[in-house]
């Protein structure tokens, strides 16, 4: 696959940058911070991430749901320079990490840098097979439009834009601005759900954005929340797919909405009709941490969007991206790529 080119920045990412510090940790420390597993909020104070390097071992990686899809895409596709990323970093030696870590994976990184405030950082609990994301933003937090300006040519030179859902909590204006210029050439710009928490308290930008957004991700439990906060009458993930892709949209084609389920099959609804793809099965033994599934999906799946190539492919790929990186700690992948 990689031997077909894109454009140099064909694909552009908005997002939290995020250190993610992960441990392996006893479901007690879940229980006494009130947390629930397969979850992801966010937090403000420092004594989780303290008790967490006190007492257990840290591995520190670069994160932040959409870098990450915008890693994956760049070793999906083997050419680098492809994927751009925005988002607000710290002066410090984290920001330093996570651009280093962006640029060895070819990621292009137009990072605002914020001088008040440290880079954010994400704790990763994982316990078992299943993980619990806890955020302190901190500089990520502060991202702003005016970032955008000086940067205008990197946006006009991109085809697809993608942003997790949980920069709505950050910068919806900037998601909005580049949402509208993307439906105004005919270009894609793609959102995720990211979070439970979000369509429940965030329903209003996400609308907004929604209305600018031509490819809809997320999973089954960020769908059923939706669904609960729109009123949708139905716990039938595909039949909540189908009335997220039924939401006006701006654009000129249809709205494409496409739910990972875990193990289950990835639904798909495209043109109006519903798609399920089968996901490859892995043993309990096989899987090391969950962590990032999600992100190296969209990443496998806006490479070979990138390429041109159908959703049939697409969602392969974001299979196949998101099978290689549960087998590996946290959001990392094997030097060699082998989708075909």
């Amino acid at each position: 696959m990689s031997g077909s080119t894109v454009s140099s920045g064909a694909i552009l990412g908005m997002g939290n940058p995020l250190l993610d510090i992960s441990a392996v940790v006893k479901p007690e420390l879940l229980a006494k911070y009130e947390l629930k597993a397969n979850d992801a909020i966010l937090y403000e104070k420092e004594d989780l991430f303290q008790e967490l390097q006190q007492d257990y071992p840290v591995e520190n990686i670069a994160g932040g749901a959409t870098q990450n899809s915008m890693r994956v895409a760049q070793w999906i596709l083997g050419q680098p320079g492809v994927c751009t990323f925005f988002g607000c970093v710290g002066q410090d030696e984290s920001g330093r990490t996570l651009e280093k870590c962006a640029q060895q994976a070819g990621v292009t990184v137009k990072y605002q840098i914020h001088a008040q405030h440290p880079t954010g950082k994400c704790a990763v609990l994982i316990t078992g097979q299943e993980r619990s994301l806890v955020t302190k933003l901190d500089a990520a937090n502060h991202f702003t439009p005016d970032h955008l300006e000086p940067n205008w040519g990197v946006v006009q030179a991109a085809q697809i834009y993608y942003s997790s859902g949980f920069f709505l909590t950050v910068s919806p204006d900037s998601m909005l601005k580049v949402a509208e210029y993307a439906v105004a050439e005919g270009k894609t710009f793609a959102m995720n759900l990211s979070a439970p928490f979000l369509p429940q308290f965030f329903s209003e930008p996400m609308l907004k954005v929604m209305a600018l957004s031509g490819l809809v991700f997320g999973n089954e439990t960020e769908a059923a929340a939706f669904a609960e906060k729109q009123g949708y009458d139905t716990k039938d993930v595909a039949e909540i797919a189908r009335k997220i892709a039924e939401i006006p949209f701006k654009g000129s084609a249809t709205r494409t909405v496409v739910i990972t389920q875990g193990s289950e099959p990835v639904i798909v609804v495209e043109n109006g009709q519903t798609q399920l793809y089968p996901v490859d099965k892995l043993s309990s033994s096989q899987i090391v941490d969950t962590n990032g599934a999600g992100d190296a999906f969209v990443g496998g799946y806006l490479a070979q969007l990138a390429l041109g190539a159908d959703t049939a492919t697409a969602v392969r790929c974001g299979n196949y991206a998101a099978k290689e990186i549960i087998q590996r700690s946290g959001c990392t992948f094997p030097e060699t790529m082998s989708f075909k």
